[in-house]
């Protein structure tokens, strides 16, 4: 257990200088700070410190005042970036502009053509500019996270980003108080599931055939209090189909043979971010399924993949269809739909794909 910021910092020039010297892929703060048994937003705030004041350092962080709709809203002048949303077995890249930008409350949303984002700031906690020197290159970046010290989302600087403008943020933004380290408060615990004999089964299916949009799905839950996978296990058939835990990547190249543009969105407690549109080149390497086009990358761990159901809500433009993959704890992985537009309905195509995913989990049941 390292337990001293100096300890901590120590130990990770340590090992970002054995991995440099191995010529080895460069090693990610969140799997250094697994190594070290702390989560990652203690390994960037036990950086806090600039660089002129720590030139020996690897690593610099400086802390942000709270002011997250503000700081979101201020990125517009950054030019092109990229956004970073993940969840213990998914990571969502996408390349873009930080525009559209408005809040209600301690809700926020992000509108661009390419950068499409939910931001839930109620579990933005902490947040800071980073400069992590990689050899001969810096990465500078913004890296925020929740109460735990787990990151919600961070904007990675690209070459044709704007410097000036980023350090101009900074600089605005910039807490008064540099203290070292954070107290990381425990993870949330599982939800616990109610009896499947409390609930009124009779009642949960009539409300689920009267949805009219997707939006109102997490009302739906709450309403029953029930877990996504609880409500679909109970689900009717006609609702919720359980497939296997291939079907993400047999959907993901049926959609780039067939040029079937579809939504891909990544989840956790402080962030939604969402692809839109076709995909290009899927490719599977180790437990790693992966999309890596030009402006969007995905890295989904198969391995991590508990669960996966073909989902259908009712709605005001015909039937919503999805596929949801889930890990061992019940929560999100990822959420896929065929790509369309409000007051639209979905493609037949991706309708089609999704009946075919059914199709196959029905027939290897029966056999």
């Amino acid at each position: 257990m390292i337990n001293t910021y100096q300890a901590t910092r120590e130990a990770f020039a340590i090992l970002r200088r054995n991995t440099e010297k191995s010529h080895a892929s460069r090693v990610r703060h969140r799997d250094i700070a697994e190594k070290l048994h702390i989560s990652e937003g203690e390994l960037i705030a036990a950086h806090v410190g600039r660089r002129s004041e720590t030139p020996s350092w690897m690593l610099h962080a400086i802390r942000l005042r709270p002011e997250w709709p503000e700081i979101i809203a201020a990125l517009e002048p950054l030019g092109t970036v990229m956004a970073l949303t993940r969840n213990t077995s998914c990571v969502h890249e996408k390349i873009g502009v930080y525009c559209g930008v408005s809040h209600h409350h301690q809700v926020g949303l992000v509108l661009g053509p390419d950068i499409d984002l939910r931001l839930f700031y109620e579990n933005w906690v902490y947040g800071f500019s980073v400069c992590d020197q990689l050899g001969q290159k810096i990465q500078y970046s913004l890296q925020f996270f929740d109460a735990a010290g787990t990151a919600v989302h961070k904007i990675m600087l690209r070459p044709e980003s704007d410097q000036a403008a980023y350090d101009a943020l900074v600089a605005q933004f910039a807490s008064a108080e540099q203290s070292v380290g954070i107290l990381p408060q425990a993870g949330a615990a599982p939800l616990v599931e109610r009896p499947d004999a409390e609930i009124d089964i009779k009642e949960f299916h009539r409300a689920w055939d009267t949805l009219r949009d997707t939006h109102d799905f997490m009302d739906f839950l709450r309403h029953f209090a029930l877990s996504r996978t609880q409500a679909l296990r109970l689900a009717e058939a006609k609702y919720a189909c359980p497939v296997g835990v291939g079907a993400c990547r047999k959907l993901l190249q049926s959609s780039v043979a067939q040029s079937i543009a579809i939504m891909v969105f990544v989840v956790n407690p402080g962030m939604i971010q969402i692809h839109t549109g076709p995909v290009h080149q899927v490719s599977v390497i180790g437990s790693w399924l992966n999309v890596l086009d030009a402006g969007f990358n995905l890295h989904l761990r198969e391995d991590h993949i508990a669960s996966a159901w073909i989902v259908r809500k009712p709605t005001i433009d015909g039937v919503v269809t999805s596929l949801e993959l889930f890990d061992a704890r019940g929560d999100i992985i990822a959420l896929f739909f065929g790509a369309r537009k409000q007051g639209k309905p979905e493609l037949d195509a991706w309708r089609a794909l999704t009946d075919d995913l059914c199709h196959d989990a029905e027939s290897c049941v029966a056999i």
